[in-house]
């Protein structure tokens, strides 16, 4: 992406020259911020990335406050959460922020990453931008699970003891791997240590993942509908205040939906049975993890061999990896793609099918359907895509992001656009 279409920042006095020489922070952010190039027809589901930055900052926040409350001890986390709720000042509203805060983020950061599937975000150059991404949804599920165990209810307790078998499956050390994850033979006082301190280090793992991922998207620049590449100043605006006002109006909405869960239903995402202090001898009638973990859960479940399971669980994110090279079309978005935009919606309603199910006990249609559902999701990455960039026949797209938004500036005055745009010429990725 080139940055020299809008002038660059120039220091006014001598004092802001000589921090300038010293210390560019102020002219990093006018660069970055205030005078970056951004695609001109950018839509709304371009604004997630703030969002989610927002998010990170709440949950960190919220978080680093409530630790300096709460007690990772197996016979007084419980009661510890309950202090926070009725005596420290305003810590249910801290305890609700960072509780549904969690869901929050995971519902923005599904909606990014449907955006980048459907608009072709990972592909070239953008791979590494890619990756680094799914690495921060990695981060934000260890993250997030490990949280969840802080509470010590029932389904924390339970749910632990679950997921940390898993790595049991592996062959030769996934003895010792769950061992170490307990501290013991079982999940106790050890591994609520364990997991509290790797709960409060991984947000800041994820803030500098994100750093390089907006650096990574800085020098590669945005996408945007089309899926065509910034030609001339005419494709791009600058970042404020065009980006910055459809940011602030989207982050509003989406705060007000927060802020709606937070004051109004601030338990509904939660389990009724992690309400209840955590005891070894009481197994909850179906262990099940947060919503934002029920398609991967699922997806455990559709099989009867443990070690299966695991592989295809850990396999259903680690495709993502790999996703720029599994997608042949020469085309990224989807708005040119007829037929990929209708497998794209076809593999959302399977993802959020696989959600359905992880939430159901794994018996009798459930596993049928939930093995129908895992194949086909597989099956999208390693069958589909690859041969819908042999076999689509794509539209025609603009010749360029301004024409896409104002017309071919060549159309000759009085004469009807082509339905398809002009055709552009084949880029890379």
């Amino acid at each position: 992406m080139q940055h020299d279409y809008f002038p660059r920042y120039e220091p006014k006095t001598a004092v802001g020259r000589w921090f300038d020489d010293r210390l560019p922070l102020t002219r990093l952010m006018y660069d970055s911020f205030v005078a970056y190039p951004v695609p001109r027809n950018l839509n709304y589901f371009y604004t997630f990335g703030g969002i989610l930055s927002i998010m990170l900052v709440v949950q960190i926040v919220t978080g680093v406050v409530l630790a300096m409350h709460y007690v990772p001890h197996e016979d007084f986390a419980f009661d510890s959460i309950e202090h926070i709720m009725r005596n420290v000042n305003y810590g249910w509203l801290l305890r609700y922020i960072h509780s549904n805060g969690a869901s929050m983020f995971f519902l923005a950061v599904y909606i990014h990453i449907f955006r980048g599937l459907y608009f072709g975000s990972y592909k070239a150059p953008r791979e590494i931008l890619w990756i680094l991404g799914v690495v921060i949804f990695l981060l934000m599920m260890a993250t997030a699970f490990m949280g969840y165990v802080l509470p010590w209810g029932q389904m924390s307790f339970w749910g632990a003891t679950v997921i940390t078998n898993l790595f049991s499956a592996i062959p030769l050390v996934g003895e010792s791997v769950v061992t170490w994850l307990w501290g013991g033979f079982a999940v106790g006082q050890p591994t609520l240590n364990r997991f509290y301190s790797l709960h409060y280090l991984l947000p800041f793992m994820i803030a500098g993942v994100v750093a390089l991922h907006v650096w990574a998207l800085h020098v590669t620049g945005q996408t945007n509908p089309t899926g065509i590449e910034v030609k001339s100043k005419q494709d791009v605006v600058p970042f404020t205040p065009h980006a910055t006002i459809k940011d602030a109006f989207a982050m509003t909405l989406f705060l007000i939906l927060f802020a709606w869960f937070v004051f109004y239903l601030p338990n509904y995402l939660g389990h009724a049975d992690n309400y209840q202090k955590a005891d070894p001898l009481v197994t909850p009638a179906h262990i099940v993890p947060e919503w934002y973990l029920l398609p991967f859960y699922a997806i455990l479940r559709a099989v009867p061999s443990k070690l299966f399971g695991v592989v295809l669980m850990f396999g259903s994110i680690a495709v993502l990896f790999i996703l720029p090279w599994l997608d042949t079309s020469r085309v990224r978005s989807a708005n040119y793609r007829p037929l990929y935009r209708q497998f794209f919606w076809i593999f959302v309603v399977v993802c959020i099918g696989l959600g359905y199910l992880g939430a159901k006990p794994a018996e009798g249609g459930y596993v049928v359907a939930a093995r129908i559902l895992t194949i086909y999701y597989f099956a999208h990455f390693f069958l589909i895509l690859p041969l819908l960039g042999l076999f689509e026949n794509p539209r025609p797209r603009p010749a360029s992001i301004a024409d896409s938004v104002l017309g071919p500036a060549d159309q000759p005055s009085g004469a009807p656009a082509a339905a398809g745009g002009v055709a552009a010429p084949e880029t890379r990725g």
